[in-house]
C-alpha cells in the first residue's frame, strides 16, 4: 500500500497537478492546512479575529476516517503550496511523507502531533478481549523491520491539546510576526480554558462510583483515560479496520458488564452501534444503556462551522459523568 501511494503521488506531481494557486490580487493569504478537525479548530482559536489573514483547511471533512483516508489531487495541491501543514504523524498518515517530500514550497513549516509528543506518545494496546487483527499482506520486496505502532488519537487528551497550540501558536507567529502578540494573547486565554474543562474532567473521575468502561467498538481514547486514571474494555483497538466481532469478544465483553455491575455499553460516532446492541443483549439484565463518545474524526464542514473542540469535548464529559454513575 505504501509503495502504491509513493507511486501514485511521484505520478500526480509529475504530471504538473500541483500549481500554485491562483492569485486574486493584494498579499497571498497565509495557508494552513489541517487532516483532522481538532488541528484546524485549534488554529481558528489561536488566530481569532485575524482569521482572515489566512487560508484554513482540513481535509478529513466530509466524515471520511483517519485511517482509511488518501489525498485527493486537491489535496495534494494545498499541501504541496502551502505555509504550515499540520498532521497527526503515525501510520495512516504515511502518505504524507511522500506529500512533504515532492511539495512545492520547501520552506513550508510542519507540525507532527506524535512527534511533538515524543516519549510521551502511547503504543497502541491491545487489551484482555480484544478482537485479533487480521495480519495484512506484506511487500515481497518490503524488508523494512516495522517499528513500534502508536495510538494515534492524540487529539482527546486535554493535557494534549495544550502542548499542541503552544506549537502551532510558534509556528503561526513566525508566519505573521505582526500578529504575534495576539496569538499569544489568544493561546493564553483558550489554554485557561483546555486547563478548566481538564480539572472538570478530573474531578468527574475522582468521584464517580464506576472506573471502568466497557465499548462495543473500536477505542481511540486511551489517552483520556489514562489521563484520569480510568480503565476500559472494547471490541477493537482505536484504529482497527476490523467492523465485526466474533462471539468470544461479544461473550467476554457482556460478562465484564456484568462483573462490573456497570449500567452502560459505550460506542463512537462513527459507528452503527450494533455491535454495542449486541453486548447489551448478552448480558444478564439485557437492559443497558447505549452511550456515544464523539472521537472527532467524523466531523463535516458544515459542522465545523458551528462545532469546536472545546463544545465536544464538554458534550463527551457529560456523556462520560453518566458512563460513570
Amino acid at each position: 500500500m505504501k509503495r502504491l501511494i509513493a507511486v501514485m503521488l511521484a505520478l500526480l506531481l509529475a504530471a504538473g497537478c500541483v500549481q500554485a494557486p491562483v492569485s486574486t490580487g493584494g498579499d497571498k493569504k497565509i495557508s494552513v492546512v489541517c487532516t483532522v478537525f481538532p488541528q484546524y479548530d485549534w488554529v481558528r482559536q489561536i488566530v481569532g479575529n485575524k482569521a482572515n489573514d489566512m487560508e484554513i483547511t482540513f481535509l478529513l471533512d466530509d466524515r471520511l476516517d483517519l485511517h482509511s483516508y488518501l489525498p485527493t489531487v486537491e489535496d495534494l495541491v494545498k499541501i504541496s503550496t502551502c505555509d504550515l501543514f499540520i498532521y497527526v504523524g503515525g501510520e495512516s498518515d504515511e502518505w504524507a511523507e511522500d506529500a512533504l517530500r515532492d511539495a512545492d514550497n520547501k520552506d513550508m513549516l510542519v507540525i507532527s502531533l506524535l512527534d511533538e509528543l515524543g516519549d510521551a506518545a502511547k503504543e497502541e494496546e491491545v487489551k484482555e478481549g480484544m478482537e485479533e487483527e487480521e495480519e495484512e499482506e506484506e511487500d515481497e520486496d518490503d524488508d523494512e523491520e516495522e517499528g513500534p505502532e502508536y495510538d494515534e488519537h492524540v487529539w482527546l487528551s486535554l493535557k494534549n491539546a495544550k502542548i499542541f497550540c503552544a506549537v502551532i501558536t510558534d509556528a503561526l507567529s513566525s508566519l505573521a510576526p505582526g500578529n504575534a502578540k495576539e496569538y499569544q494573547s489568544n493561546l493564553a486565554a483558550y489554554t485557561e480554558k483546555l486547563s478548566a474543562l481538564d480539572a472538570e474532567y478530573q474531578a468527574a473521575a475522582d468521584a464517580a462510583d464506576v472506573k471502568t468502561l466497557v465499548f462495543g467498538d473500536r477505542f481511540p481514547f486511551r489517552y483520556l483515560t489514562d489521563d484520569y486514571g480510568l480503565d476500559y474494555y472494547a471490541a477493537f483497538v482505536g484504529c482497527s479496520a476490523e467492523t465485526e466481532a466474533s462471539f468470544e469478544t461479544i461473550v467476554f465483553l457482556a460478562k465484564k458488564v456484568d462483573e462490573l455491575g456497570l449500567n452502560t455499553v459505550m460506542s463512537i460516532e462513527s459507528s452503527d452501534g450494533s455491535i454495542a446492541e449486541t453486548i447489551v443483549k448478552t448480558t444478564a439484565d439485557k437492559n443497558g444503556q447505549i452511550l456515544v463518545l464523539d472521537s472527532m474524526q467524523s466531523v463535516t464542514a458544515s459542522e465545523a462551522k458551528s462545532a469546536t473542540y472545546l463544545s465536544i469535548m464538554e458534550s463527551n464529559l457529560d456523556v462520560l459523568k453518566e458512563a460513570l454513575k
